[in-house]
């Protein structure tokens, strides 16, 4: 019986060696210096604490009709490359909503500033998890889960929210299943739906081509 249990206890540790490097690939990369300065021909130029500063969140208007979202991930602020951090600044004008979307390399902190949302995510089981948050309330979106904010009152809503990775990645689920070419009979039996109604869908998503 003593061999059964050691036997056992070696198992569980095999296992969990082999998923520790699973779990460390998980998100970004580690660096092996403070920070990743800017080159120039592969040399580090010398920075100043203006590297470390973001300013594309000073001063802002209201979106008129549409939800709006300002970024700061490594592509906007440089100084996030290996860091493993990043924000977004959300603004709702009224009857306004960021659509289901997924961020498949970072999970979400938001974190309502102004007015009030409803938010909601479903787990891998098909559960979903709604809540209605004003102003001071944190929700969190657990990472690669499909999500969504709405502001259904008669007042703007503003949210931060914070993601651990310095680039997150967004897939909107009615831009990738209606508005990448995927095939209209494919989606209409997908829906139960029709190929017309698929073609309606397609074509208030699918930018309109540009003619040269």
């Amino acid at each position: 019986m003593a061999s059964i249990g050691c036997y056992c206890s070696l198992v569980v540790v095999a296992l969990a060696l082999a998923s520790a490097p699973m779990a460390v690939m998980a998100g970004d990369p580690d660096i092996l210096t403070d920070f990743v300065p800017p080159t120039l021909l592969g040399v580090p130029l010398n920075i100043t604490g203006d590297f470390f500063t973001f300013t594309g969140f000073r001063g802002y208007t209201m979106p008129v009709a549409a939800f709006a979202a300002a970024k700061a991930s490594v592509a906007e602020f440089p100084a996030l490359n290996g860091q493993s951090v990043s924000y977004a600044r959300l603004t709702f004008p009224p009857g306004t909503a960021n659509p289901p979307h997924t961020h498949p390399r970072a999970s979400e902190l938001l974190l309502v500033i102004d007015g009030a949302l409803s938010v909601g995510f479903v787990d891998t089981a098909g559960k979903l998890y709604v809540q209605d948050l004003t102003v001071g309330d944190m929700f969190v979106f657990p990472k690669g889960l499909v999500h969504y904010q709405s502001n259904q009152g008669s007042s703007p809503a503003v949210a931060l929210s914070a993601f651990g990775s310095a680039a997150p990645g967004i897939v909107s689920v009615p831009v990738t299943v209606f508005g990448t070419g995927v095939d209209d009979t494919v989606l209409a039996k997908s829906f139960k739906t029709d190929v017309p109604t698929v073609q309606k869908l397609k074509a208030a998503l699918t930018p309109p081509s540009k003619k040269p």
